[in-house]
Order: C-alpha cells, then structure tokens, then sequence
C-alpha cells in the first residue's frame, strides 16, 4: 500500500470516527460538514475531497462499520463446528458493539428510517450480515445438529437483532455486567431455544 493510500485510509477512519460520534449525538440532520471536520481535526475541504458530500460520508461509515462487524463474525465461526460458531459469533457481536456503541445505535436508528437516500445501502449491509449468521445455521442443520425444518434466515435476523438490542440494553442500562455474564445469558437462551 502506498504512502498517501494509508495516509487516505487514516483520514477517512478520522472522518467515520468523528461522523458517527456527532452523528448519534445529534442525527444526520443536525450535523453538519464544519463540525465533522472540526471533531476529525481537518479542514473542511478534507471531507469533501474524500467523500463528496455527507450523504457519501455517511454512506460510507454505514459500509465500514457493517464491514468490521461483518468480518468479526466470519472471524468468529471460523474453523468451528457451526453451534459453537453461532455462541462464537454472538461474543463477536457483544465485544463490537462494546467497541462500538455510538455506530451501534446509529445502526439501530437509521434502521427504521425508510426515507434515507442510503436505506438500500444499509439493508443491503444488513443482509450481508445476516447472511453470514444464517450461513452457519444452514450449516448446522446439514450436519443434523439443528432442526431440518428450522427457518435459519428469519432464526439468523433473530439472533442478529437480539445481540444488537441486548448489547445496547447492556451498556446503557447494565454497564455493572461483564461481556462474559452477557454472552452466558444470550447463549443459554441460543442453546434452549434454537438447539431445543
């Protein structure tokens, strides 16, 4: 990689940084261009020389974050039997949003805003995520290890939004509890539930 493609690389994880801190704090609308650049520490034609405008910023935050999140769950199930790949993942999921959270919660809300010019991007991301999820449940039912007649891509949407909701819930409600006593609670529930 070239010089001034890492230092590209560097000022564009500075711009989603900044973007997606505002961003939670006082929504798209309420953010503008001055203050990304301002938070980053860069000037304002910075932003527009890597992105064009916000819109494409925040397009871009969308398809990093999900990215990272994307590959920390095919890390997770990696060379795992698919039921300890599936209790792999949902620790993935709770120490990304841990690390994470503001993207989390922009996630979350922008989610249910249809009337976005990036909402196809954010369900294409979406499903991107998910299917990595219902990858090892069909897997698992291959191997007899789930039910044949499990649904493992509404099962996968489940457990995608179940780890999302109860990380929030978590770090804004129960910061006291450890990763571990969240992912014992949540794997418990998988394995009553989805192993039966």
């Amino acid at each position: 990689m070239s010089t001034s493609s890492t230092r590209r690389d560097a000022t564009r994880q500075k711009l989603y940084e900044a973007a997606v801190t505002l961003i939670a704090e006082q929504g798209f609308s309420g953010t503008t261009v001055e203050e990304i650049a301002d938070r980053a520490g860069v000037a304002k034609g910075t932003v527009y020389y890597n992105f064009g405008s916000k819109t494409e910023l925040f397009e871009g935050l969308l398809r990093h974050g999900v990215g990272l999140l994307t590959d920390a769950l095919r890390r997770a199930a990696a060379d795992r039997p698919p039921v300890e790949g599936l209790e792999a993942m949902v620790r993935a999921g709770l120490e990304f949003i841990a690390a994470y959270p503001s993207f989390a919660q922009l996630f979350v809300a922008e989610t249910w805003r249809t009337n976005r010019a990036w909402h196809d991007t954010l369900r294409l991301l979406r499903d991107e995520a998910v299917s990595v999820v219902s990858g090892v449940l069909d897997e698992a039912v291959r191997q007899g290890a789930l039910a044949a007649d499990l649904d493992t891509r509404l099962t996968a949407s489940a457990l995608f939004g179940m780890v999302l909701v109860v990380a929030l819930d978590w770090l804004a409600f129960q910061p006291e509890r450890s990763v571990d006593d969240v992912h014992a609670a949540l794997v418990r529930l998988l394995r009553g539930r989805i192993r039966g």
